[in-house]
């Protein structure tokens, strides 16, 4: 049966009365508790709503039981294929213990991450979810607000709050010394300008691996973490001396890879002939690219678990720090025949 239009809202006391039962009756159907309901007087009250299209007022039970089955989401950029694909790994997440998720960029030029963070406290959410470009961010007005906080993308852990992150510095040498293995010996870094010691560990990881290998630092190039960002960074790069131009790079995110291998393509130079190139994250993008890229892939889903995970939690486990292994996933852009296995 469809509900017939009415001039005003599906009451909780309308479903009690059609069912033949008391408010607080319904009131534990919906809420799945605290009391218990006979089967019989479950179903009758289901039909109920259903008949007469009841609706419970979300914000009002959030306000009533302290919760708003609500978390907040932070990351500086969606338009990231890495983040996009964590955000919706973090939305999974979620949903396997009834929560909705709400996010926002913090690399919007309007806002500085405090402000963001500010807004989304005052939203009333059960906990925010951060990435942070910053080491230390200022987490000030969410602790203000009783707001448990958990921090992603992180190189170690942070005092008082739960984080989650990958072991970017062993990753990172990992990936340098497939370069290695391959026979270069000039290979040079793509690298941002931001993101703290996620950044710093990676290209420390570069580092430990030519030093260990006995080899000199190739040339380390500077630019924004986005495809235009890594195009720039190819065209710098392919100014300099062939006598100092490296046979490969080490790119420290998909996104940079994708915009530093255009750049190479449109000089009329061959990957990996001319320049191998091995990246960090394993985005999806980094199977369609051409050639497809080599990365070390972060274990998004594994991560977001994690992270919900802490942020669910109310003792004092939720201060964890969970680190995570990268895997190198080998395709052709380092220099490797492609097999199925590697996609």
């Amino acid at each position: 049966m469809t509900a017939a239009p009415r001039d005003r809202p599906v009451t909780r006391t309308d479903v009690a009365k059609h069912a033949g039962v008391s408010s607080a009756v319904v009131s534990y159907v919906v809420n799945s508790g605290p009391k218990n309901v006979a089967p019989e007087t479950r179903e009758r009250v289901l039909k109920a709503i259903e008949e007469l299209g009841y609706r419970p007022n979300a914000t009002a039970r959030a306000l009533k039981r302290g919760v708003s089955e609500t978390i907040g989401l932070i990351i500086s950029d969606i338009t990231n294929q890495f983040f996009s694909e964590y955000a919706h790994a973090i939305e999974e997440a979620a949903a396997e213990r009834g929560l909705s998720v709400i996010f926002t960029n913090s690399a919007l030029a309007v806002a500085t991450e405090r402000e963001v963070i500010s807004k989304m406290s005052l939203r009333g959410v059960d906990g925010l979810l951060l990435a942070s470009i910053f080491d230390v961010p200022d987490l000030d007005d969410a602790r203000t607000a009783g707001v448990p906080v958990v921090l992603l993308d992180r190189s170690l852990p942070v005092l008082d709050h739960g984080s989650v992150g990958t072991n970017f510095l062993p990753a990172s040498r990992t990936a340098v010394e497939h370069l290695i293995w391959h026979g270069h010996k000039r290979i040079g870094v793509v690298t941002g300008f931001t993101g703290g010691s996620t950044t710093t560990d990676r290209e420390r990881g570069w580092r430990d691996a030519l030093a260990g290998a006995g080899l000199p630092l190739g040339p380390m190039i500077r630019a924004p973490y986005s495809r235009g960002g890594g195009f720039e960074a190819g065209v710098r790069l392919l100014e300099l001396d062939p006598a100092d131009r490296p046979t490969a790079v080490f790119s420290l995110s998909d996104e940079m890879s994708i915009g530093f291998m255009n750049a190479v393509h449109r000089a009329g130079l061959r990957i990996p002939d001319d320049i191998a190139v091995v990246s960090f994250d394993g985005s999806s993008e980094s199977t369609f690219s051409w050639p497809p890229l080599t990365t070390m892939r972060q274990p998004v889903r594994e991560m977001a678990h994690a992270a919900v995970e802490l942020l669910t939690r109310r003792d004092a486990a939720s201060h964890t720090h969970f680190t995570f292994d990268a895997q190198l996933v080998v395709r052709q852009s380092c220099g490797c025949p492609l097999t199925l296995e590697h996609i």
